[in-house]
């Protein structure tokens, strides 16, 4: 049971092939609540840039779009998820507004004061430095800028035997504390689901 349920937990962090496509089927009918509520936050212009971290199949960039008609970038550790993404999302790709890479959110290839807005959802668990993480993001965040980042609370991780392994779980005190250390000193906590999810809200 620990291989099966550790192997789920990797698919989850870096999804691929056919079961990839299934967790991220799921994920987008589990975390609906987290989407729409990212969506709303983030509030862009049609002539601003936003960047996604961990952009999974797209579903979360589909539903930015439909908000906003802004460019839109994203980085994810998948070719797979590249591919993916691309095809939900044609029509923003067709109008030129839909830039899509494999890369990793610790060393984005990106300017500095590049984006109005970084969103990501469920990827700061597999991040492999979260202060060097959050402080990549500042740097290319304009300034005013604002990253959404939407995860779970760890007491409800642990209840799940998937996240026992390859998970780092977090308490909204510690990105607090890893957004200062990063750099940042406007940081906001706001509940998603009380007790369950949350998002940190940190402003350039």
């Amino acid at each position: 049971m620990g291989t099966i349920t550790e192997y789920i937990g990797s698919q989850l962090g870096n999804p691929r092939g056919l079961v990839g496509s299934i967790c991220c089927f799921f994920m987008n009918v589990t975390n609906r609540v987290m989407y729409r509520n990212t969506v709303a936050m983030a509030s862009v212009l049609p002539e601003d840039k936003l960047l996604d971290i961990g952009f999974g199949n797209g579903h979360l960039l589909r539903g930015l779009y439909r908000k906003s008609k802004c460019d839109l970038y994203g980085i994810d550790i998948s070719e797979d998820m590249v591919r993916q993404a691309t095809k939900r999302n044609a029509a923003a790709f067709r109008q030129g507004k839909l830039h899509l890479q494999t890369g990793d959110c610790c060393d984005l290839p990106f300017e500095d004061d590049f984006f109005a807005a970084v969103t990501s959802i469920n990827t700061v668990y597999f991040w492999k430095d979260t202060v060097k993480g959050l402080s990549e993001i500042r740097r290319v965040l304009k300034s005013g800028g604002l990253f959404f980042n939407v995860l779970y609370a760890k007491e409800f991780l642990d209840r799940l035997a998937y996240t026992r392994a390859g998970f780092k779980k977090f308490a909204p005190e510690q990105l607090l504390e890893a957004g200062r250390l990063a750099g940042f000193d406007d940081i906001q906590v706001k509940d998603i689901v009380k007790g369950k999810s949350f998002a940190v809200v940190y402003k350039k």
